[in-house]
């Protein structure tokens, strides 16, 4: 328990701070509620009484919209950061950080709803612009997503799918409509109430505004939709020669794993085109190198793609592996 116990110091016959109740926030006289910094001692009772009985404050739930299974794994998360901590938190400004660190990962308007939990000041939690380019990306380059693990579902063919992006990720944070977190709060209070035809219904809607509930490592994140053409190479449609084999070579590469993507543009059909990377590797390169898909000449002029394409030439003459016009 390290850290959190000398949070509480003095005689055990003298009771500092009062017992704390389970499914309840702890009780405090206001001066000293004051003087403990307005909850830094109520976060470490709660931290105190998950560690031994592994219990959120039943309170909470009035300020974030997640499940109680994605709270209890915010504990988690805070109680191991307290654990780690040189020194435990003195001011609210010390607990509002190590509450940030520790969960810089959960949806925005969560990380402050615990913050606002235990009256602790919100920290600057700025969002990146979308028109920032990072020296170190490739010219042209619009900007980068780093998206959730992709479902083999969502893959249409081989040479695009749909991806979502955590509103968690500092280019999302702030640009959710305000409308959609009404929705998504509002979704939460109907499963609650145990009314799965309303819940349902938010969720439809918030779907339609081009955003997804979606389920990751037992936490319910809010992402956003995005579809995504992969630039400079073509793949046959499903219905054609060889579609399904192309579809299925990129769910290998792809499916079930998160991608980065650096889009440099959107096509006539509102997709984002960009360059695909999946645990270390270049996507639309190993799917030319392996015959799935052609090297789109007439829009992609990259020398690599034309070396791949004349190596492919060499071995197979004028068709790829597959059969496919090179």
């Amino acid at each position: 328990m390290g850290n959190i116990l000398k949070c509480f110091k003095g005689d055990e016959e003298e009771d500092h701070y009062p017992y704390y109740h389970p499914g309840s926030r702890p009780h405090y006289p206001q001066q000293q509620q004051q003087a403990d910094g307005h909850g830094v001692a109520s976060l470490a009772h709660d931290l105190l009484n998950f560690e031994s009985a592994s219990m959120v404050p039943e309170g909470l739930r009035q300020h974030v919209t997640a499940s109680k299974k994605a709270q209890i794994k915010w504990y988690q998360n805070m109680l191991e950061a307290y654990k780690n901590a040189r020194t435990p938190p003195r001011t609210p400004e010390e607990a509002a950080q190590l509450v940030v660190s520790a969960l810089n990962w959960i949806q925005r308007a969560d990380l402050e709803g615990i913050l606002e939990f235990y009256n602790f000041p919100i920290p600057s939690l700025p969002a990146a612009s979308s028109n920032h380019r990072p020296s170190s990306l490739p010219e042209g380059v619009q900007f980068v997503l780093n998206t959730l693990p992709v479902n083999n579902q969502n893959i249409g063919d081989g040479d695009g799918f749909t991806a979502y992006v955590a509103t968690t990720d500092p280019r999302e944070s702030g640009n959710v409509p305000i409308e959609v977190h009404e929705m998504v709060i509002a979704r939460t209070e109907a499963r609650n109430r145990r009314d799965y035809k309303s819940a349902d219904a938010l969720q439809s809607s918030i779907k339609e505004a081009g955003y997804k509930i979606i389920v990751c490592s037992d936490e319910e994140i809010l992402a956003r939709k995005y579809r995504i053409r992969m630039r400079g190479i073509d793949a046959p449609e499903l219905k054609m020669t060889y579609g399904k084999e192309s579809k299925s070579a990129l769910v290998k590469l792809i499916g079930g794993k998160r991608t980065t993507i650096h889009v440099y543009e959107q096509d006539q059909f509102d997709r984002y085109v960009g360059d695909v990377y999946c645990n270390c590797a270049f996507i639309q390169e190993k799917m030319l190198k392996n015959g799935h898909a052609w090297h789109f000449t007439t829009y992609d002029k990259r020398p690599e793609f034309a070396k791949v394409r004349k190596k492919i030439r060499k071995r197979y003459g004028a068709l790829t592996l597959h059969g496919y016009a090179c």
